[in-house]
């Protein structure tokens, strides 16, 4: 059952040219491309979708499954300006404003509702007007060389973001598999009141943006606040091949 999300939407900003794996969101999963995995995950939770793309035939995949569907400019340097053009656009043409944006990674094939309903949650926080989620792990096995990790406070608002595992541990014997200390794994999806998605974008990068190369420190850095929701739901990202290939791998096993 779906929340009232009537006041939420949820952008995908999906780009042909990705360093990575290019034409990343078209890679057929199953027997569908995936931005329309992702969409129609997005679509079991909120009501209103959009896809945010500057390729045509990005474009025309999702016109062809009856998704809605912007095309934006190609000068844009991230997803989250993508996001904001293509939300003024949406507003436009469909004569509504929202109060909420979701901005929703392209490449999550297998995005999980838990990811999305915790981001929503955070809202029900009036202090909220950012938000992100975050996978508790409690195993050193599981912590990645190559994710992105978070410290936050007591009140689930985040400290720092580093795609070094924080916290330090000094004492932390490295046989004792269980953590003490618990890690929380970013996972990248973000919520923004509307007012705060143009704020954003209106600051200038900033130097610890530039040292970890993570957008979402240019707000910290400049005093603002970033909610986070916490899950137990691992995401499955795809940035490479091998990706591509585990979440095939995944997709045909949960399909059978």
């Amino acid at each position: 059952m779906k929340n009232n999300t009537s006041n939420f939407l949820g952008v995908i900003p999906a780009r042909f040219n990705s360093s990575r794996l290019m034409g990343k969101p078209l890679k057929i999963i199953g027997n569908k491309p995936m931005i329309q995995h992702v969409y129609e995950k997005a679509k079991i939770v909120l009501e209103n979708v959009i896809v945010a793309t500057d390729d045509d035939k990005i474009f025309k995949c999702v016109k062809s499954f009856k998704g809605n569907v912007i095309l934006t400019k190609k000068t844009h340097e991230n997803g989250t300006s993508r996001c904001l053009e293509a939300v003024n656009n949406w507003s436009k043409k469909v004569n509504k404003d929202y109060k909420y944006i979701i901005n929703i990674q392209g490449d999550e094939p297998l995005l999980s509702k838990d990811h999305l309903n915790k981001l929503i949650f955070c809202f029900n926080d009036p202090d909220t007007n950012f938000a992100t989620v975050a996978l508790e792990v409690n195993d050193q096995d599981k912590l990645g060389d190559d994710k992105v990790y978070l410290v936050k406070d007591i009140n689930n608002f985040a400290l720092y973001f580093s795609r070094n595992k924080i916290p330090f541990v000094r004492n932390h014997k490295n046989e004792n598999k269980e953590l003490k200390n618990k890690y929380y794994q970013h996972i990248g999806i973000y919520g923004y009141l509307l007012e705060t998605l143009k704020e954003f974008c209106n600051l200038g990068t900033s130097s610890l943006e530039d040292s970890e190369k993570l957008e979402q420190l240019r707000w910290l850095e400049n005093g603002g606040k970033i909610k986070v929701g916490i899950t137990k739901e691992r995401s499955h990202p795809v940035d490479t091949e091998e990706d591509l290939k585990i979440v095939r791998e995944i997709f045909t096993n949960n399909h059978h």
